[in-house]
């Protein structure tokens, strides 16, 4: 039996946890061999795994080719798998709509007997053996998954700790059941990997608004700075103003600016968007706040970032000594 456990819905704020839309793919049919060899000679389909065709990932970021490309082998798989399966690990985790960190390009399924399928023929796919209770077994959009918990603790278990306190993070912000969760790793005690996910989920807070504010807090704790808090308000002339991550008692912010709220599109116009930032911006500094912005560009050289971090807790302490 499938779960069925009602969740609560995730909140409107903050980057999008909207399970992803898997695209159409076709079974290759002899009676289609001329069509279907024309639209590979023009580039409206790609062979997708043997016997199976979609369409071409479109040019975009990597993040956003990777996942697309991880997507359109899900549908693969979904076509030509007839035993019993359930996509897991990070791939349910894209697939529930979680926010992902260097997603693996492989599609991961958990089923309950050893694949007759080895791994080389097959190289785009990770299986794992293990036997899924009910519990464990949900549907997203009619594609069996393992249940959102058990993808937070396959997560948590197998990646490595900034990618998995990133699903985790937005597993908890969709609505997965900590008590759940704690059940979970207490069953896999002594298992591959449960004292490294142990550490991950005591971590993990659905606060968090995006994936970058999680790597942001993680890279900075795992450096052995004071985690900084969540969406801290700040009184100023302009009114109250939000700060993303932080530490309050220092007056040390941190904004993440992942550049598409300036891109125009539903978060207006980006000129607008520009100027009434600068104006927030200038109002917390008035009100004696140290800002630091963090792109992704940042994330990718966590080591900068911590040192940008320490420097401003160092200048900090110099102008509260002085």
């Amino acid at each position: 039996m499938l779960a069925t456990t009602p969740r609560r819905t995730p909140p409107t704020r903050g980057a999008s946890l909207e399970p992803p839309a898997i695209p159409a793919v076709e079974r290759y049919h002899p009676s289609r061999r001329a069509t279907t060899a024309a639209r590979l000679q023009r580039g409206e389909l790609v062979r997708v795994r043997a016997g199976v065709y979609g369409p071409p990932v479109l040019p975009s970021s990597p993040a956003l080719e990777r996942r697309d490309h991880v997507l359109l082998h899900v549908a693969a798989v979904r076509e030509r798998l007839t035993t019993t399966y359930c996509f897991s690990h990070e791939t349910a985790a894209l697939l529930w709509g979680c926010w992902t960190w260097r997603l693996d390009d492989a599609v991961h399924l958990t089923q309950p007997r050893p694949p007759s399928i080895e791994r080389a023929v097959e190289p785009g796919t990770r299986r794992h053996w293990t036997t899924l209770p009910g519990r464990d077994r949900c549907e997203v959009g009619g594609v069996p998954v393992t249940s959102l918990e058990r993808t937070l603790v396959d997560c948590a278990r197998t990646l490595e700790p900034a990618s998995a306190v990133v699903v985790a993070d937005a597993a908890l912000r969709k609505g997965a059941d900590p008590r759940l969760v704690q059940h979970l790793l207490d069953g896999a005690a002594g298992g591959r990997g449960v004292i490294r996910a142990r550490s991950v989920i005591a971590f993990a807070d659905g606060a968090s608004e995006s994936p970058g504010e999680s790597l942001t807090r993680w890279f900075a704790a795992d450096a052995g700075l004071p985690v900084p808090e969540h969406c801290i308000t700040v009184p100023t002339a302009l009114g109250v103003k939000d700060v993303d991550l932080g530490w309050p008692e220092l007056k040390i912010g941190i904004e993440f600016d992942g550049a598409v709220k300036y891109s125009g599109g539903a978060y207006g116009d980006p000129t607008t968007r520009l100027f009434d930032e600068k104006r927030r911006h200038d109002a917390l500094v008035e009100a004696g706040w140290l800002l630091i912005r963090v792109t992704w560009d940042d994330l990718l050289r966590p080591e900068r970032l911590v040192a940008r971090l320490r420097a401003a807790f160092a200048r900090r302490r110099r102008q509260l000594a002085a």
